[in-house]
């Protein structure tokens, strides 16, 4: 009897002592799995950092040479051709379409541009509607370099005097109407109403 007791004893004694050793080899391997995981995500980690700043170094690089002759800015992730004029720009990117000013209209000249005046009215709804349907979006879409166009505004209340005194230049009689400059010389004069590919037409046939 006593001898079965002390066989169940030492039984019991190496039972525990196998999950004792089981749950210290548990615990090791899961600490080094947990520590391998992390040393792995430490090292993903690192390798993005490292790939983030060389984009961003190359970005400032990029940046910095676009950006040394003045011609060109970036805003946010784009990029955008800096207007050489001193007007709003309403309208296209290498064509512009400005709001007038008389500095922007004798740079023009001075260039020897082919101008595009629209006397605008802004209490006029056939005013409104031409430069929202035609005007607007024809410069949008054109792309021709020797040329530019002003929005004059013409009997309103933001009509200023150099205004004034275009509008008498040319004989402007009415709102809504087209001047072309080309060479220092009117070359077109129309107060009808155009679409859009009225504008495209006129404008590149004048450029010819």
């Amino acid at each position: 009897m006593f001898d079965l007791r002390k066989k169940r004893g030492n039984v019991v004694v190496i039972i525990a002592f196998i999950i004792a050793f089981a749950l210290a080899f548990y615990l090791v391997f899961s600490k080094n799995g947990n520590d391998e995981n992390q040393d792995a995500m430490m090292e993903e980690g690192e390798r993005m950092m490292e790939e983030n700043n060389n984009d961003t170094m190359m970005d400032e690089g990029v940046m910095e040479d676009i950006t040394s002759d003045g011609s060109i800015m970036m805003e946010g992730d784009s990029m955008m051709t800096e207007s050489p004029y001193s007007g709003e720009v309403i309208a296209g990117e290498k064509t512009p379409l400005i709001d007038f000013n008389k500095a922007d209209y004798e740079k023009a000249l001075a260039e020897e541009k082919m101008i595009v005046l629209y006397f605008f009215a802004n209490w006029c709804p056939t005013c409104k509607e031409e430069v929202t349907n035609a005007l607007y979006p024809a410069f949008d879409e054109l792309d021709l370099e020797g040329v530019v166009g002003f929005r004059v505004n013409y009997n309103d209340n933001q009509t200023d005097n150099d205004e004034k005194d275009l509008a008498r230049e040319f004989g402007v009689a009415y709102q809504h109407t087209k001047v072309f400059v080309k060479d220092g010389e009117r070359i077109l004069k129309s107060p009808e109403s155009w679409d859009k590919g009225r504008y495209l037409e006129e404008i590149n046939s004048a450029i010819k």
